[in-house]
């Protein structure tokens, strides 16, 4: 990853927490507002929601999927991805040095690249495959992408599935503790916080936190799909020498009016950057 994706990534982040503070406050001052805090407090309660919820999941999948689950998230929450402009921005770039040095000179760009779909796509162009076995093997790439992301994102949605249930289970253990402490009344005080809590945590976990991280996973995907798209469109056009300036009107179509503002193809930058004469970057 660049320096500057870093900086976005760190400037994102920084967002995400600051929101999810404010709204953890929120949430939590609802709680705190009338004080007796420590009535929401009970770790049977926590522990029943907790042990049920991860031993279902343990035993619906195995480790390794539980193992990806913790990876995709990190890279949800922690790294940004580039926009839409910016990757139009780099196919006509590429366009633009396929035609000045040759498909070759590609080489560098698929060995530096942070976008592994990108850098994927341009090895397919150099080693020369056809445009239909680009097309395929990429479509193909994009199609079982899908389906890792929404088998990791199922996951959660189990876990979100089962945690109100084992609320219940909760509930119904200090139920049974309340009628086997009947006339005993320090059973009865210490039995129903737990029958109480433990449906609240579990709707909380469900509510608050597991259903909100497969959203998070399926907007991200979706995210990252579009880019993919944009990718596959962006390596057929180069490997049908398309015009650059063609080329960023067919990608410009992917992106929104507000996103559209500008030119896309800097002749300028791209010279200074390849070392071209103002002859050669006139014949582009």
């Amino acid at each position: 990853m660049f320096a500057s994706d870093w900086v976005f990534s760190f400037k994102q982040a920084k967002k995400n927490i600051f929101g999810i503070l404010i709204c953890v406050f929120l949430f939590l001052a609802g709680f705190f507002i009338h004080g007796n805090t420590g009535l929401y407090m009970n770790l049977s309660g926590f522990l029943i929601i907790i042990g049920g919820t991860l031993g279902a999941t343990f035993l619906s999948y195995n480790m390794r999927r539980i193992e990806i689950l913790f990876k995709v998230l990190k890279t949800s929450y922690g790294r940004a991805i580039k926009s839409p402009n910016e990757i139009v921005s780099i196919l006509v770039d590429l366009s633009v040095k396929k035609r000045i040095k040759g498909l070759l000179a590609l080489q560098d760009d698929e060995d530096e690249t942070a976008i592994a779909f990108l850098r994927q796509a341009l090895g397919l162009l150099v080693d020369g495959f056809s445009k239909e076995q680009i097309r395929e093997s990429l479509t193909s790439e994009m199609y079982f992408f899908k389906m890792r992301r929404e088998e990791t994102r199922r996951v959660l949605q189990t876990m979100a599935d089962v945690a109100p249930s084992f609320g219940l289970v909760g509930s119904v253990v200090g139920l049974i503790g309340m009628l086997a402490g009947q006339g005993d009344s320090a059973i009865i005080m210490t039995t129903i916080p737990v029958a109480l809590t433990s449906t609240l945590y579990g709707i909380v976990l469900a509510n608050f936190f597991f259903l909100p991280f497969a959203a998070n996973i399926r907007e991200r995907t979706l995210q990252e799909l579009f880019l993919q798209k944009i990718i596959l469109e962006g390596v057929l056009a180069i490997s049908e020498d398309l015009h650059p300036k063609m080329m960023e009107r067919k990608l410009v179509s992917f992106l929104t009016p507000s996103e559209r503002k500008g030119r896309f193809v800097s002749y300028e930058k791209i010279r200074q950057r390849l070392n071209l004469s103002e002859e050669v970057q006139e014949n582009i």
